[in-house]
């Protein structure tokens, strides 16, 4: 097989080196790389794809972008220049109509789709073997993870060690979707994450043109560049909450939290009801979140007893005060309730000193809508594009919770005073 006299470093960026390793050895299922403009990692998975086709002839490729007009422009051709940079030009017949690469002896085929209707993406039957590798190119410009899984349910069967790709740059902002999913994923031992930019590729790859833009816009507009071409989240401006830490909280660790803080926010009709578990250090200024019961419909007797379950000492819990009878029912069915206080500027007062603690840690496993709301809660903007100095009042039923239970810490937070302007300032 011609592939054999080919050199990886010649082909592959030094960052995608431990990559291959990790494909060859078959360590995951699922690789999400992501990065900024020029760091190749989709020649990277081209070229592995094509490597797993040749060693397996049962392997197949479905390949896949949001639409199907930029397929053709794209990885139809990216995976054109992985056969022929393997030296496997003669190997390989392509077709456009339909848009298709087929290997010559064996019939295995790479396939092409775009998936504006996921639930009309279909599993493709293959002449031989079954679609061992599935590639998501730009999986952000998909609309949610849940698209992504309903293709996955068709195409992820029919034979042993599928693997999963997903490229894409990072969106400027923490809260769209595939860069609050990463963080997810991240925790999975099937998934591998790699990061990946253009400074580890030869110039020579690039281009000087390529380099001197990039380093052009480094000297003019540094955000711009850390995003674009270094691959980084660097945010709208609308985040409010830019101190969450998401991992895991060990069991050594709850062991040592001698006083555990329980806040509740009522369910309203569709709302859901919100009970979280807390921890504070204040030496360290760090907030450990590491309970919580999220959901709507809820009765207040089986509200109560998912309560008791993780709070079986009964310790107190501070509740929501806008529904005293909702409160005097859970004090009847045995849980002991105490109002917030709340207040004029409690929630604006609250957030602030949230948002000055060094650390929010949430523990995704055991809290996957905790994480979830603070890590995607911004300020809105108006019609002109300007935020809004309000907090919005919704998706945030945890950060209510959180204030209720840890409301005497925040009432205790020293304020700064601002003195008056004097009149000839205004």
């Amino acid at each position: 097989m011609a592939v054999k006299n080919i050199q990886l470093t010649n082909v592959v960026a030094p960052s995608f080196h431990e990559l291959h390793k990790v494909i060859k050895d078959v360590l995951y299922s699922s690789y999400w790389l992501k990065g900024g403009r020029g760091s190749t990692k989709s020649s990277a998975t081209s070229v592995e794809i094509i490597l797993g086709i040749e060693k397996d002839p049962l392997a197949n490729a479905v390949v896949l972008r949001k639409t199907a007009e930029s397929l053709r422009e794209s990885v139809y051709e990216q995976m054109l220049w992985a056969i022929d940079i393997l030296g496997l030009s003669e190997e390989y017949h392509a077709s456009v109509k339909p848009l298709r690469i087929t290997k010559i002896k064996t019939g295995q085929r790479i396939i092409f789709k775009g998936a504006e209707k996921p639930k009309k993406v279909k599993a493709s039957k293959f002449r031989r073997g079954y679609a061992k590798y599935i590639w998501y190119e730009e999986v952000d410009e998909f609309n949610s993870m849940a698209e992504v899984r309903t293709i996955n349910q068709s195409l992820g069967r029919g034979g042993p060690n599928i693997t999963i790709f997903y490229t894409f740059n990072p969106p400027e902002s923490a809260t769209n979707w595939v860069n609050v999913e990463i963080e997810q994923q991240r925790i999975r031992k099937d998934v591998y994450v790699h990061h990946s930019d253009y400074t580890t590729v030869p110039i020579e790859w690039l281009g000087e043109v390529f380099v001197n833009e990039a380093e052009h816009l480094k000297k003019t507009n540094v955000d711009k560049y850390n995003h674009e071409y270094m691959g980084e989240i660097t945010g709208t401006g609308a985040e409010v909450f830019k101190n969450v830490t998401v991992r895991a909280i060990t069991d050594d660790e709850l062991s040592t939290f001698d006083k555990i803080r329980r806040g509740l926010d009522h369910g309203y009709a569709g709302d859901p009801m919100h009970y979280t578990e807390n921890y504070f250090d204040k030496t360290r200024r760090k907030l450990y979140i590491f309970a919580e019961i999220h959901k709507a419909g809820l009765s207040n007797l089986k509200a109560t007893d998912a309560i008791k379950r993780l709070n079986p000492d009964n310790g107190a819990v501070t509740a929501d005060s806008a529904e005293p009878r909702t409160n005097n029912e859970f004090k009847d069915l045995g849980l002991k309730i105490e109002k917030a206080k709340k207040g004029p500027g409690s929630i604006e007062h609250g957030i602030k000193f949230l948002q000055d603690l060094e650390e929010i840690i949430i523990d995704p496993y055991r809290c996957p809508n905790t994480k979830r709301e603070f890590v995607t809660y911004e300020l809105e903007r108006d019609s002109n594009g300007n935020l809004r100095g309000d907090y919005p009042d919704k998706n945030n039923h945890s950060i209510d919770a959180t204030r209720y239970a840890l409301e005497t810490l925040i009432k205790g937070a020293k304020t700064v005073k601002i003195k008056q302007k004097p009149k000839w300032y205004q």
